[in-house]
Formats: C-alpha cells, structure tokens, sequence
C-alpha cells in the first residue's frame, strides 16, 4: 500500500470518481482542483503519485507537471485525460509524466501504481 497519493483534478465528480478507484491503494488520499495549486500539494504532502488531469482552469496539467518535475525530478506524475492522441501523449511525456490514462480507463490506474 502506498503512503499517500495526490489527486489533482478540477471536476469534483471525477475527483470522487478517481478516489473510489484508489481508496484501497493509499492510506492517505488529498486531493486539489487546479494546477496552481499541485506543486504546493506535492510539497505538502510528499506523495508517491500524483494523478494530474490535463484540462484545467487556471493551470493545465502539463503545466503543472513541469513545474513539480523542474523541482521535484523523482516525483511520479501519472497524466489523466479524455483524450488519445499522439501529441497529448508526447506532450505529457515532454512534461516528464511517467504514465498516461484516459479517464475511460480508470481501473488501469490500479495496475500502474500498485
């Protein structure tokens, strides 16, 4: 079991969604609605995953990843979307995401992080 994982996801449905899916894989979830506030998380909360949805209001998720990546280069960034394409997928890879699942697949997560 980990430690603690981080959701970082702006639509509180799929947050409850993503949680109920990884209940059972950390003793301690958190969770935050935006990319501006991901590094602060990440920092607070030294999570062994983070689980980063890529459209977001203020801050996008491929954003965010650089950011924590820049300072945190061990940190496992794991990127969620809606979409499947080629250039969403180099891009999170750019960013320095070590996975990428679409949020169709959601049970995939258990596989990757466990």
């Amino acid at each position: 079991m980990l430690k603690n994982l981080l959701i970082v996801e702006d639509n509180p449905s799929m947050r409850r969604l993503i949680r109920s899916v990884c209940k059972d894989l950390a003793a301690e979830i958190h969770e935050c609605a935006d990319g501006t506030e991901a590094l602060a998380a990440y920092e607070a909360y030294c999570p062994e995953w983070i689980l980063m949805d890529v459209e977001m209001q203020e801050k996008d998720g491929f954003t965010a990843t650089r950011e924590i990546m820049k300072i945190h280069p061990e940190a496992k960034i794991l990127i969620l979307t809606k979409y499947e394409t080629k250039r969403m997928r180099e891009e999170a890879r750019k960013a320095g995401a070590c996975e990428y699942v679409l949020k169709e697949n959601l049970l995939t997560i258990r596989e990757l992080i466990h």
